[in-house]
């Protein structure tokens, strides 16, 4: 089973997004204006979800279409030994300690204008 996180400020207004078998497992609302940009809000609404390993190409690829280009949002999810990270667009998947891999998507992250402080996503 895949988990990840999803912070619904990141998606695209009027794109809906529609993946089968994905469940919701938690959503909760947090105060993060320490760590916003300003081009974010203060406050993210955070959605977890869940999702059989057989959806992750699918999910990944819901997700690269849905999120909001001009803010340098991702989200992310593991699948097996396995950590993907989606930016609009684009799609990084590589296997957990993996670090060359993980730094072209850190590296990818900066340039579409993630802030630093929000690369820190666990392996």
């Amino acid at each position: 089973m895949l988990t990840g996180r999803l912070l619904t400020e990141s998606l695209r207004v009027g794109h809906d997004m529609s993946v089968p078998d994905l469940r919701v497992v938690r959503i909760g609302r947090h105060d993060v204006s320490s760590g916003a940009s300003e081009d974010q809000p203060p406050v993210w609404t955070f959605l977890d979800f869940e999702a059989p390993d057989g959806r992750a190409d699918q999910l990944a690829q819901a997700l690269a279409d849905a999120l909001e280009p001009t803010t340098g949002w991702y989200a992310d999810f593991r699948v097996g030994a396995d950590h993907v990270v989606v930016f609009a667009h684009r799609v990084f998947r590589y296997r957990i300690g993996d670090q060359p891999a993980r730094d072209e998507a850190v590296a990818w992250g900066r340039a579409a204008g993630t802030p630093e402080q929000q690369l820190d996503w666990g392996d």
